[in-house]
Parts: structure tokens; C-alpha cells; sequence
């Protein structure tokens, strides 16, 4: 695969990891360099192992996965967003009473993210693609792309305040709607 198309792959898959770290960002509650650095780290390390994971797995297991990735993405998102939610509509609660940037939320939200790599990772390997360049490509791609969010999140946060949870929840919960249908459609 070529780099040019690699870059392409990579961005496309980033997208969903910058859009939630958009929404974290927003929450104020990764305003810590560490914080961002361990949200964005993580999104990278599961979307650059989980081509890697789908490659390994090859062919054997695509029908099984691809028949339940969808609905794991969709309910792991809806999860984190229908909080985020609930949490923005709630004046006197914290921002997030959980940090995002750890513990089962961070797994969470690294896992969802990443789905759709396994995917790619399960592609590359019928198609005989080397993947180690692929998903070192994604994962500092995802990188990048997330601490931009995070960063562009913190701004707008702080300018907007609770508000911003509930977009961010909402932006969750689309791009889980959005996962769904390119699945079914």
C-alpha cells in the first residue's frame, strides 16, 4: 500500500478518535498536559494494535466480527455520551465525575474508537499488505489528531462550559449512529 493511501486510511480512522477527544476536551477535565498526553496516547496505542490484532486474526474471523463490531462501537459510545449527557443537563454536578483519561472510561473510549481498525487490520490481511507500517501510521496519526481535539476541546470548554458536555455526548452518540448505519446500509 502506498503512503499516500496509508495517510488516507489513517485520517479516516482517526476522525472518530478526534471527534470524541473534541468532546472530552470540551468537559475541561483533561486540561492537564499529562491527562492529554494519556488520552491521546491510548487512542493511538488501541488504533495502532487493533489493525495489528485484525491482521493477525486474517479471514477466519471476519464474518464473526463483522458482524458485531457495529453494535459494539454503538453501545460502548452510547454509553459514554448518554453520561455526558446526562451530566451537562445536570447543573450542580461536576463537569465529569469520572476522568475520562483513566481507568474503565479511557478503555472504554480507546476501544470504540478502534473498532473499525480491527476491520482494516482483517482487509490488509486478505489483500497479503504488510501491516506494520499501516498501524504505525494510524496510531501517531490518531496521536495527533486527538491531541488537536483535546487542545481545540479545552478552548471551547472553557468559553462554554456544561454546555460543551452535551454536545460532546451528542457527538458520541452520532458517531455511534453513524457506525450502525454504514453498517446496515
Amino acid at each position: 500500500m502506498d503512503w499516500i493511501t496509508t495517510l488516507f486510511v489513517a485520517v479516516s480512522l482517526s476522525l472518530d478518535a478526534m471527534a470524541v477527544s473534541l468532546g472530552v476536551g470540551a468537559t475541561c477535565f483533561c486540561k492537564p498536559p499529562r491527562a492529554k498526553l494519556r488520552l491521546a496516547f491510548h487512542f493511538g496505542l488501541f488504533q495502532c494494535l487493533m489493525p495489528i490484532l485484525g491482521w493477525i486474526a486474517g479471514s477466519s474471523i471476519n464474518r464473526f466480527i463483522s458482524q458485531i463490531d457495529h453494535w459494539i462501537a454503538v453501545i460502548l459510545l452510547a454509553y459514554v455520551g448518554f453520561n455526558m449527557i446526562r451530566s451537562g443537563f445536570n447543573p450542580g454536578a461536576k463537569i465529569h465525575s469520572v476522568d475520562p483519561s483513566r481507568g474503565k472510561t479511557l478503555v472504554i473510549l480507546s476501544i470504540a474508537t478502534s473498532i473499525d481498525a480491527l476491520a482494516v487490520g482483517l482487509s490488509l490481511a486478505m489483500l497479503q499488505i504488510n501491516i506494520l507500517a499501516p498501524a504505525l501510521t494510524i496510531g501517531i496519526v490518531t496521536f495527533g489528531l486527538s491531541m488537536l481535539g483535546l487542545f481545540a476541546g479545552n478552548l471551547m470548554g472553557s468559553k462554554f462550559g456544561q454546555k460543551m458536555e452535551i454536545l460532546g455526548g451528542l457527538i458520541l452518540n452520532g458517531i455511534g449512529l453513524r457506525v450502525l448505519l454504514t453498517h446496515l446500509v
